[in-house]
């Protein structure tokens, strides 16, 4: 099985078009074994999978040291990295006491460190020394701004400039912004030179906010885009009452028009799976796309689904059934 490289926007960086996203081998929500989360890494790169994210942000460091440990051994030249910037980690405690745990973040770790929003020249510096030390690797590809939504102005004036210095250094191959809104991405597309952006949940089967400005300036500067949520944390997954759709209790209306989307994929042999891996990929400006996983199953499953066939025949009775706006672009067939 292989994947598709494509370049990331301008710059010299090339990404496959599955990318491992390593949320979940830093205790996303449930504990993962350091075997399995080596596994999941392993099945990745069997699969073609050739772009690895993580971020300090996950797991306090712990997905950066597994992502790193399980990259050590592989061809440093034939796969990209990427991780982000924007949270310091601190330590909280001494040695010996309890630090609780992180689950209010969202992450099955000890809390030993706190996060410190930083988005300073120093603050960028600092995060990936760091986040290099946790890795155990000689560079980074890609360094993301992570979340700086409530802090838009130091990232702009203080943030990004660091950013393009390191890159004109050589230090980096790329930059970019990584939020799960439009507005601000935007603004760093018209007001910086940024290689990519990294849409999270905000162009899928059920949320096309993306396209509406993001996507088409994103082409128009030749900026590669990189798509993650596409199953909106879950109800695209397996959409039924209780499903979750950005991490919430999804609406009735939402629940309803996915399980529109699953019986018009399953009348053309689709699982919904497979089509909403594949929809984003009809926009030029998408490079790849992102997807968390914590077992080697989950890969292999995504991989799977990626290279399922799609007809164009499922794209048009989505939008002749107003399940899928008349101008979203859809991609050709694939098999």
């Amino acid at each position: 099985m292989t994947l598709r490289e494509r370049a990331l926007g301008r710059s010299a960086v090339r990404v496959s078009e599955l990318a491992f996203g390593a949320a979940g081998i830093g205790n996303l929500f449930t504990a993962v074994s350091d075997d399995r989360a080596a596994q999941a890494v392993a099945a990745a790169w069997e699969s073609g999978v050739r772009y690895f994210d993580t971020a300090p942000h996950y797991g306090l460091g712990l997905s950066e040291r597994r992502l790193g440990r399980a990259l050590r051994d592989l061809p440093r030249t034939e796969y990209a990295l990427s991780t982000k910037v924007g949270r310091l980690l601190e330590p909280t405690t001494a040695d010996g006491q309890d630090p609780g745990d992180d689950l209010a973040d969202g992450f099955a770790v000890p809390a030993d460190h706190r996060r410190v929003w930083d988005f300073s020249a120093e603050g960028v510096r600092r995060s990936l020394e760091d986040s290099l030390e946790r890795l155990g690797l000689d560079r980074i590809d890609i360094a993301y701004l992570h979340d700086p939504d409530d802090h838009a102005e130091q990232a702009l004036d203080q943030a990004y400039p660091e950013l393009e210095r390191l890159r004109a250094e050589g230090v980096l191959g790329a930059i970019g912004v990584g939020m799960n809104q439009t507005g601000l991405l935007t603004r760093f597309l018209r007001d910086t030179d940024i290689d990519t952006v990294l849409l999270a949940g905000r162009y899928s089967l059920l949320d096309q906010r993306g396209q509406r400005e993001l996507l088409p300036l994103a082409a128009e500067r030749g900026v590669g885009v990189v798509i993650g949520g596409v199953f909106n944390s879950g109800l695209l997954a397996d959409p039924r009452p209780g499903a979750t759709f950005d991490y919430a209790a999804a609406p009735s209306d939402l629940v309803a028009r996915a399980l529109d989307l699953k019986s018009v994929c399953e009348r053309h042999g689709v699982p919904l799976r497979a089509a909403a891996l594949r929809f984003p990929f009809g926009h030029p400006a998408v490079t790849s796309v992102l997807v968390g996983a914590r077992s080697a199953a989950e890969v292999e499953d995504a991989a799977a689904l990626l290279h399922h066939r799609v007809p164009a025949a499922l794209w048009a009775e989505l939008k002749e059934r107003g399940l899928l706006p008349a101008d979203v672009p859809t991609p050709r067939e694939a098999g």
